[in-house]
């Protein structure tokens, strides 16, 4: 019964965490549609947070890859005073990303909604 109980508060601290991280993320990045980030992308930063070979296989055009493994690293290459439109895959780690620039004192930070998976505009593939 005890071990039972163990799972069941876990589980409960686990889900409190998510939903806190939520809520966090919400507050600090904005999501953007595919027709908001294309209006505003190109006057912004715009950067691809997934792993290098993600980014090969296809990015959006002029994205610059910053893999989120790598962000802590790279943030010198990434200004504060300008817009920074983040994108991954599916959403989750923009997410990520944006916490952690949001603590570097980052303040005008968009993801966009869906990832890369749900972009229908210009692409590039290295060959």
């Amino acid at each position: 019964m005890g071990v039972l109980y163990f799972l069941l508060i876990l589980l409960g601290a686990i889900i409190t965490y998510s939903l806190i991280t939520w809520l966090y993320q919400r507050k600090i990045v904005k999501p953007l549609t595919e027709d908001e980030f294309r209006a505003g992308y190109r006057k912004a930063q715009l950067i691809d947070v997934r792993e290098s070979n993600e980014f090969d296989a296809g990015h959006i055009l002029g994205a610059r890859n910053i893999p989120l493994s790598q962000m802590k690293i790279r943030l010198q290459e990434i200004r504060p005073d300008k817009p920074v439109y983040l994108y991954d895959h599916t959403g989750i780690r923009s997410g990520r990303a944006a916490q952690m620039l949001h603590r570097k004192g980052y303040k005008q930070l968009y993801y966009l909604q869906g990832g890369f998976k749900k972009w229908t505009g210009k692409i590039k593939k290295k060959k």
